[in-house]
């Protein structure tokens, strides 16, 4: 019975994201013949050079340019049906791939001299028009999904087997997605000895009874957190919700950084799961970040030359001395190179202290220097770093070798920050994790960063980076 029930409930997942196809092509369609009818049939029409078209000689166009938008959402996964319940990560997708259909769309016209021509202005307007109606439909299609008995049918009933660290940070955020999709119904045991329950979730038994209670609940799938014990229980749970064809899944704890870069691959023959990639990794992105770092460096840096002629009076009025100072850092894979910033403190402020972080009401601070580093002016200087290579101008803040040296058997995963070239801001301190705040939320916060880059990431940090003021230490 409960095999049943899970087969039919996985056959209304798949008719459900055929209804997302459905609607995709309609609004597809809809946005090329509005995108059509604004390009020649209002007052755009006198823009450019390009004769007034029948909306007869755009039906290739029309049927090619949906079918190909399909097939590039479909291979941005916004099809898979774990998805269909993620609003905010499908309408992500959405637009990310109307963009590239609309470029990609455009080229292969251009150059393949497709009849009739296409206007560059009806690919543009097409490109605005079918987002809007594709996140328009969406909004409407996920509040039909999230309608109690849907959802209820939707989601995954997921079973956690074993609790650890991974077990609990799991529930905290699927109790949080209050529409995800999963839903976790209880736990088991894998020791007589476990004494400690989630809070909130039902222990449904012990490992040793968990065919018993496969078949008394109606679950999908089955999550092995716990993966001390010997290695035949994994094979064996792995083999039971085969037989009852259900989902099986295993929390890798060796893992504890990175998860997202874990892929499994075949090397002589031999399953091997490992990190192997991270989006920084990929030559693409890293040229791409490097670009965008010399051009923003560039013009930051021409831009600021009067700033720092003025704050740099001002600091040498208040303690005579040298004005832009450098101190060690460490950057990419441990690289060593001298960052240089706009002095805030007294000269020689560590001389009797040696290296530490400044804090609130710091005695070796410089008036004007409370207000340089609550606005960040005190690292305009760093542009020069960005130029040279050094630095991004978005990535995990640099530290100073001295501090690293205790920071690394402290912190956990302390060093993995290292994946990338430090910047100038970064994900951490748009947060509001800067100066003498919780180390370990940094660098989770620095790892999240690595794990999630895109150039899109990098320019909200850097907007966000102008309206997020840091705590003046």
């Amino acid at each position: 019975m409960e095999a049943r029930t899970n087969r039919h409930r996985r056959a209304n997942i798949h008719l459900w994201v055929l209804l997302a196809i459905i609607g995709d092509v309609m609004m597809g369609l809809s946005g090329s013949i509005l995108a059509f009818w604004l390009r020649f049939n209002t007052a755009l029409k006198g823009v450019g050079h390009f004769s007034v078209q029948e909306i007869g000689q755009y039906d290739g166009h029309l049927i090619l340019g949906t079918l190909s938008l399909i097939g590039v959402l479909a291979w941005l996964d916004v099809y898979e049906h774990s998805k269909i319940l993620q609003f905010r990560w499908v309408s992500r997708r959405i637009i990310k791939g109307c963009l590239l259909w609309t470029l990609g769309f455009l080229a292969v016209a251009l150059a393949f001299r497709i009849e009739p021509p296409i206007s560059r202005i009806y690919m543009a307007i097409n490109g605005v028009t079918t987002v809007a109606l594709l996140l328009l439909w969406r909004r409407f299609y996920d509040a039909m999904l999230r309608h109690p008995q849907r959802l209820e049918a939707l989601q995954q009933r997921t079973i956690i087997v074993g609790w650890t660290e991974d077990a609990e940070e799991l529930q905290h955020v699927l109790d949080a997605q209050s529409a995800g999709a999963y839903r976790v119904t209880g736990w088991v045991a894998t020791s007589r000895e476990m004494a400690v329950q989630p809070t909130g979730l039902t222990c449904l038994g012990h490992a040793d009874d968990l065919e018993g209670i496969l078949h008394g609940n109606d679950a999908d799938l089955v999550i092995l957190a716990d993966l001390s014990g010997p290695r035949e229980r994994a094979l064996e749970i792995a083999n039971l919700c085969e037989r009852e064809m259900m989902g099986f899944k295993i929390i890798p704890a060796c893992f504890r950084i990175f998860v997202s870069g874990l892929q499994l691959e075949t090397v002589a023959g031999t399953p091997m799961l490992g990190v192997s990639r991270l989006p920084l990794d990929n030559s693409i992105n890293f040229f791409l970040k490097r670009f965008i770092d010399i051009v923003g460096a560039s013009v930051g840096l021409a831009i600021s030359l009067p700033i720092m002629a003025i704050f740099g009076a001002i600091v040498y009025l208040e303690s005579p001395g040298a004005i832009v100072y450098r101190q060690r850092r460490t950057g990419i894979v441990g690289r060593s190179f001298d960052i240089f910033k706009i002095r805030s403190m007294k000269l020689n402020a560590e001389e009797g202290t040696g290296a530490k972080w400044c804090t609130v009401a710091d005695p070796r601070r410089l008036r004007i220097g409370a207000f340089m580093r609550k606005w960040n002016i005190d690292e305009v200087p760093q542009f020069w770093n960005v130029l040279r290579g050094d630095m991004s101008l978005v990535g995990p803040r640099p530290e100073r070798p001295e501090l690293i040296a205790n920071f690394k058997h402290q912190i956990p995963h302390y060093n993995a920050r290292h994946h990338a070239l430090p910047g100038m801001t970064g994900w951490a301190q748009v947060k509001g994790l800067r100066g003498d705040t919780d180390l370990t939320q940094r660098i989770r916060a620095d790892i999240w960063y690595l794990e999630n880059w895109s150039l899109l990431l990098d320019i909200q940090i850097m907007f966000l980076t102008f309206f997020k003021r840091a705590n003046a230490y």
